[in-house]
C-alpha cells in the first residue's frame, strides 16, 4: 500500500490549493479515504472523509463550506480543494487509508497560509 500527497504549497489568505493522493497497492474504489492534518504543536485532526463510492463526505466543521473531498476511482486518487484559506489552516496535510484493520498514512504534504 502506498499513498502520496501532492499539492501543498505556500498561498496567501483567501487563497486556494487542490491537494493530491494518489493510492496504490490495494483496491482503491473499496476504502473510504480521509483527510487529516498536523498543524506544529497540535494533534493531528481529521479534516474530511469520503466514502469509497463517493457519495457520502464528512467534514471537520472548521472546513465546512470551504474545503471539498472528492475522489476518482479510475485515477486511484482522492483529492482536497481547499478554498478560503486561513492562517490557521496551516498544517502538514496526510491521507490516510484504513485496509485490513491496518492504519496506512501518506507522508504528507506541506500547507502554509501566511501572507
Amino acid at each position: 500500500v502506498q499513498l502520496v500527497e501532492s499539492g501543498g504549497g505556500l498561498v496567501q489568505p483567501g487563497g486556494s490549493l487542490r491537494l493530491s493522493c494518489a493510492a496504490s497497492g490495494f483496491t482503491f474504489s473499496n476504502y473510504h479515504m480521509t483527510w487529516y492534518r498536523q498543524a506544529p504543536g497540535k494533534d493531528r485532526e481529521l479534516v474530511a472523509l469520503i466514502d469509497s463510492g463517493g457519495i457520502t463526505t464528512t467534514y471537520a466543521d472548521s472546513v465546512k463550506g470551504r474545503f471539498t473531498i472528492s475522489r476518482d476511482n479510475a485515477k486511484n486518487t482522492v483529492y482536497l480543494q481547499m478554498n478560503s484559506l486561513k492562517p490557521e489552516d496551516t498544517a502538514v496535510y496526510f491521507c490516510y487509508a484504513r485496509i485490513f484493520l491496518r492504519n496506512y498514512w501518506g507522508q504528507g504534504t506541506q500547507v502554509t497560509v501566511s501572507s
